[in-house]
C-alpha cells in the first residue's frame, strides 16, 4: 500500500485571496514523483486552534503531513507553537539555527531574528543529501514544517525528496488524447474503469485551448504498475480508435 500524505496550508493571505497557493501543487508533484499518495489538502487561517484541529485530524488519517506557511518572525507566524501544542511538546531555540541566523545577520541579529530559530522539541533538521543547504527542513514526528514563500518552499522540497521517497512504489502515467466530447466517450471509459480497477482513470475536457492537434478530451491512466497502466490505455484507445488523436504510454 502506498505511503499517504496531506498538505496543511496555513495563512489568512491564502484564504483572503491576497496570495495564490502554489505550494500544494508543487508538493503534489513532488510526492507523486517519489511514490507517495497525496490524499488531502487543507487550508486554515493563522489561528492556533484551527491549526491544531487540522493537524490532529490529518495526522490520524495519513502517514505524513506537510505544513506550509507561518514560520517567520511576525505576529501571524504561529505554526511552530501550534505544532508543539498539537504534539504535546515544548518549543526551544535550536543551536544550529541560531548559529546560522547569527552568522547571516551578524551585528543586525536581534531577538526578533532569533525567533526563526525556535523549533518544536525533538525536531530533526534535514539539510539535503549533501548536507549543504543553508536552511533545513524541520521534521517532528510525522510532520514536516516548510515555509510559505513559494520559492523557498520549492527549494526545501528538494531537501526531503530522498527522505519521503517510498522505495517500494512509484507512479506512472499514460494518456489518450481524443476528439469529440465526454458523453460520447462515457461507455468505453466506464468499461475501462471496470476492467482496470487497479488503475486510476480520469477524464479532462478542454474547451477553449485546443492545440493544433485538435484534441478535446484527455483521458489519463495512472498507477503503480506500468504494464497495467499501459494495458488500460491501449484497451481504451482500441475502443475509441476513430476518435484518438494520440496515445502517450508510460
Amino acid at each position: 500500500m502506498a505511503r499517504t500524505a496531506a498538505a496543511l496550508v496555513i495563512g489568512n493571505e491564502v484564504l483572503s485571496g491576497k496570495i495564490q497557493d502554489t505550494n500544494s501543487h508543487d508538493l503534489a508533484r513532488l510526492l507523486r514523483s517519489v511514490g507517495v499518495e497525496l490524499r488531502r489538502i487543507v487550508t486554515v487561517p493563522d489561528e492556533p486552534a484551527a491549526i491544531v484541529a487540522a493537524l490532529d485530524a490529518l495526522r490520524a488519517s495519513v502517514d505524513l503531513v506537510f505544513t506550509s506557511g507561518g514560520i517567520g518572525p511576525t505576529h501571524d507566524d504561529v505554526t511552530i507553537d501550534s505544532v508543539a501544542l498539537a504534539l504535546g511538546r515544548c518549543t526551544a531555540r535550536h543551536p544550529t539555527l541560531e548559529a546560522a541566523l547569527r552568522a547571516h545577520y551578524a551585528e543586525r541579529c536581534s531577538a526578533d531574528h532569533l525567533r526563526m530559530a525556535t523549533v518544536v522539541e525533538g525536531t530533526v533538521l534535514h539539510h539535503g543529501e549533501d548536507g549543504a543547504a543553508p536552511w533545513p527542513v524541520m521534521q517532528v514526528e510525522n510532520v514536516f514544517v516548510l515555509p510559505g514563500i513559494p520559492q523557498l518552499f520549492r527549494a526545501q522540497l528538494d531537501l526531503i525528496r530522498h527522505v519521503v521517497r517510498d522505495p517500494d512504489r512509484s507512479f506512472v502515467l499514460a494518456c489518450v488524447l481524443c476528439r469529440g466530447d465526454e458523453p460520447s466517450l462515457k461507455a468505453p471509459l466506464d468499461e475501462a474503469v471496470r476492467a482496470f480497477a487497479d488503475v486510476s482513470i480520469g477524464s479532462y475536457p478542454r474547451w477553449f485551448d485546443r492545440d493544433e492537434d485538435g484534441y478535446s478530451v484527455k483521458i489519463t491512466f495512472d498507477g503503480a504498475d506500468r504494464t497495467r497502466v499501459n494495458a488500460a490505455a491501449e484497451a481504451f484507445a482500441r475502443a475509441v480508435e476513430d476518435r484518438v488523436v494520440r496515445v502517450e504510454l508510460a
